[in-house]
């Protein structure tokens, strides 16, 4: 176990001034938001250095990770990627001018059917995608693979409880396997 540190004194810091608080949770929210934008901010970095943006590889990443033959429809793309359809229009839109995915529209040309990846678009993210997990992987070797699958099943169930006492569904909608 570590010594304290700026996150332990803030709990006791509140523990002291408001002694009735409950000052638990910070030891944990603390440290998660504050991994989180540690983590955030160095993918931000890292992207920048591979010449891609979050959402552009989180684009071409959900189509890769679908298979043969690396297409989906918008409300698919959408859902998985937990964003709006507009928000998922103008990503392909992007996408699609930069040639790496190929779109396909109904006869009218007015709505988008699916979008595929191109050669080009499954080889930027084949590259991205290997830079990025290798460079994050660096990120957490302090940890032994014990800690890290420790660490993984407490998220795991962190984010469980969370979906259920917010009543949101998990990310690709499924229920949660216990």
């Amino acid at each position: 176990m570590t010594g304290s540190d700026s996150t332990d004194r803030i709990a006791l810091a509140w523990a002291r001034e408001r002694p009735d608080t409950p000052v638990a949770s910070i030891g944990v929210i603390t440290r998660l938001w504050r991994v989180g934008k540690l983590l955030g901010d160095e993918r931000v970095r890292t992207l920048t250095a591979l010449d891609i943006d979050r959402a552009t590889l989180d684009l071409l990443s959900t189509l890769r990770r679908e298979g043969p033959p690396y297409r989906l429809a918008p409300r698919d793309l959408a859902r998985r990627s937990l964003i709006s359809a507009g928000a998922i229009t103008q990503r392909v839109a992007k996408a699609e001018a930069e040639g790496l995915v190929l779109v396909r529209r109904t006869e009218s040309g007015r709505r988008t059917i699916s979008a595929e990846l191109t050669a080009e678009g499954h080889a930027l993210v084949e590259r991205s995608v290997d830079d990025l997990l290798r460079h994050e992987e660096s990120l957490i070797d302090h940890l032994d693979p014990a800690q890290r699958e420790q660490l993984t099943e407490l998220l795991r169930e962190l984010l469980a409880g969370l979906h259920d006492k917010l009543g949101i569904a998990d990310e690709d909608g499924t229920e949660r396997d216990d």
